[in-house]
């Protein structure tokens, strides 16, 4: 199979071209490098350095013609989309239709990376499945929400093939530790450098953590069906930020207390996703507990330590 993924030298997508090239698929990978790392990739594939909003990667896209589309790359921070919600939709919206019409024109599957956590805001039913309301409560998840509408305009209008994986927190390997989101990658990085990590506001709001492998085979799953629709991928558990930063720190063994900060704009109280859909039609559930999951995390950042114990930028573009 001939796949392009945007956002291909970021975490999510790093790992997902990892999966393609180990089962013998031909990848093309789509990357700005804004916060993609050129080093996260095989050598055998083919890279683009382009940004998704620019007629260069439509001009592209036609001139490969892939069989799928793997849509990882976006802005992708909460609280930068509360700052700046015109960038947000520059890139979540217009860039990811730039990709959409590809998709029309040359009759490509379509995997779009969306969000769970922030598509349906506080919900009133936890774990939240897929026909809980939507109200996203940050330009984030309704730049998300507004392109999922696309998919569905698209498959009425065109036929289009398509789903939208709507993801709880990923974690894993290769997490970006300098932005704003990935507070697992955040708190790792701290605690390996002796620093105390910054809870915002009391650490008592939950998030549903999926590993990064699990997420992995959710795109594999769904590239490998033709199944229509919109997707949880999540654990279903919901973990506090304050129980999440005592059990990175049993694991890195380390003593160092937190320190709270103020609430961000945008966020939301509570978050876990409800995924027997997924299951249902493709098969798909979570393999890695957040136990096992954090220690193997871990072990990535620290093996990656040096210095004064900051790991080497592992940027993220999805």
């Amino acid at each position: 199979m001939r796949v392009a993924v945007s956002g291909g030298a970021g975490f999510i997508g790093s790992h997902l071209v990892d999966a393609l090239t180990a089962r013998g698929d031909e990848v093309l990978i789509i990357d700005d490098l804004s916060s993609g790392v050129r080093t996260n990739l095989p050598s055998a594939c083919r890279f683009q350095q382009e940004d998704i909003r620019s007629g260069l990667t439509l001009a592209l896209l036609r001139e490969w013609r892939p069989d799928a589309i793997c849509h990882l790359a976006a802005q992708m921070s909460v609280s930068r989309s509360v700052r700046e919600p015109l960038f947000d939709a520059s890139v979540n919206i217009i860039g990811s239709l730039n990709m959409l019409e590809a998709a029309r024109e040359m009759g490509s599957r379509f995997i779009f990376s969306s969000t769970g956590g922030a598509l349906y805001g506080n919900a009133n039913i936890l774990p939240t499945a897929e026909d809980h309301p939507t109200w996203p409560l940050s330009p984030y998840g309704v730049s998300k929400l507004s392109f999922e509408h696309y998919l569905h305009c698209y498959q009425s209008e065109h036929d289009l093939s398509y789903a939208a994986l709507r993801y709880a927190n990923v974690y894993g390997p290769r997490q970006n530790p300098h932005g704003e989101a990935g507070v697992v990658a955040i708190f790792c990085r701290a605690m390996l450098a002796g620093q105390a990590p910054v809870i915002h506001g009391s650490g008592t709001h939950t998030r549903d953590y999926v590993y990064v492998s699990d997420v992995v085979n959710a795109n594999l799953a769904a590239l490998d069906s033709m199944e229509i629709g919109h997707f949880n991928v999540g654990s279903g558990r919901q973990t506090t930020v304050n129980e999440l930063f005592s059990l990175l720190s049993h694991r890195l063994g380390v003593t160092v207390a937190a320190t709270h900060g103020p609430e961000r704009r945008g966020e939301q109280v509570t978050s876990a996703l409800d995924s027997s859909l997924i299951g249902r039609r493709l098969g798909w559930k979570a393999n890695v507990d957040l136990e096992q999951g954090l220690s193997l995390t871990v072990d990535w950042f620290r093996s990656r330590a040096g210095g004064e114990g900051q790991p080497p930028l592992p940027q993220t573009s999805a």
